[in-house]
């Protein structure tokens, strides 16, 4: 059983924490906010003694051997590090890093300390992307393949009102690719590798970030196309496409349904499998595993996709003059 805290009290961490009771494998015994009264309530709510409102405290504590963090994307290294220096695991909500520099340099302090650093990105870890990656030999040759993320933002309204939420913030480095748009983009570097080109078209906001675009991923015998968008809302699946057949993904994450289609018969298969519905207990199972275990050889795996999604999407933002605070 591992011992872990959280930083973050939004939604996506109360579904962390609920995904980690459910995989059995951590233990929550602490929460943090700038808020005291907000700590005190999720440590409340999920039955955890501890709770902070000072991380260098917390990431001194001997009460977590791990932390998820959870935090608006600009603060993301700063508390990786802290924590890192500390001989603590990290698991950092996508995306992970606003910068490949910021990025080598936390694997470093990880290394340095005898602990692991792991990008949270649930669709990868899921038992369907395993699925589909063993099953890719059966539409043949790749020639193309379209991942949408197209979901409309409840906080886009308020952007339309004159605030600027995180989200929609260069200063906290938000915007569409890398909120949403990493989703599809670890599918494609999962499955695919690394691209030889890439180029992207932003729809951009008053903030200066993107509220939507299209990536362009270009491989020796094939384009990957991705949209992405938090300012309007598509049902349209991910497909991709071979000479013997097609697959037709019901989204990007949480990969729920996959159907192959052959090119010749029109005869279609469903692949997938059911999964839980808090399906971010199979990124909690599969990094505890990696932890307790000490697969290094997955470790590197993940570490490697992190690094080719980071440099993928600081290119996109370097080609468009998207520029973050911590860039500056």
């Amino acid at each position: 059983m591992i011992n872990f805290g959280t930083v973050g009290t939004g939604w996506i961490t109360e579904s962390f924490i609920k995904a980690a009771k459910l995989s059995g494998q951590l233990q929550l015994t602490s929460v943090y906010s700038r808020t005291e009264d907000k700590a005190k309530q999720l440590a409340d709510t999920y039955n955890a003694p501890y709770f902070y409102t000072n991380i260098e405290e917390m990431a001194k504590s001997t009460e977590i051997d791990a932390v998820y963090i959870a935090s608006p994307n600009s603060v993301h290294f700063e508390q990786a590090i802290t924590f890192l220096k500390n001989k603590k695991h990290v698991i950092c909500e996508k995306p992970i890093f606003s910068t490949s520099a910021e990025l080598a340099t936390a694997y470093q302090t990880a290394e340095e300390n005898g602990v692991y650093l792991f990008e949270a990105i649930r669709n990868i870890h899921t038992p369907n992307f395993k699925i589909l990656k063993d099953n890719l030999h059966l539409a043949g040759q790749i020639r193309s393949t379209i991942l949408p993320y197209i979901q409309y933002s409840s906080r886009y309204d308020l952007f339309l009102q004159g605030e600027e939420p995180n989200i929609f913030s260069a200063k906290y480095s938000g915007g569409a690719l890398v909120d949403l748009g990493v989703y599809p983009l670890f599918l494609a570097v999962g499955l695919f590798g690394e691209p030889s080109q890439v180029a992207y078209h932003p729809v951009l906001l008053r903030s200066g970030v993107d509220g939507s675009g299209t990536l362009v991923l270009t491989y020796d015998d094939f384009v990957c196309t991705i949209h992405c968008s938090k300012i309007s809302h598509s049902e349209l699946p991910c497909e991709i496409h071979g000479e013997k057949g097609t697959f037709v993904l019901e989204d990007a994450a949480p990969i729920s349904e996959i159907k192959f289609v052959d090119n010749r018969g029109q005869e279609s298969q469903i692949l997938s499998v059911e999964q839980e519905e808090q399906n971010m207990v199979y990124e909690c199972e599969n990094i505890v595993r990696i932890i307790e275990t000490k697969d290094d050889q997955e470790y590197q795996q993940l570490k490697n996709w992190s690094e080719i999604v980071l440099r993928i999407t600081e290119e996109a933002r370097k080609q468009n003059n998207i520029i973050f605070t911590a860039e500056k």
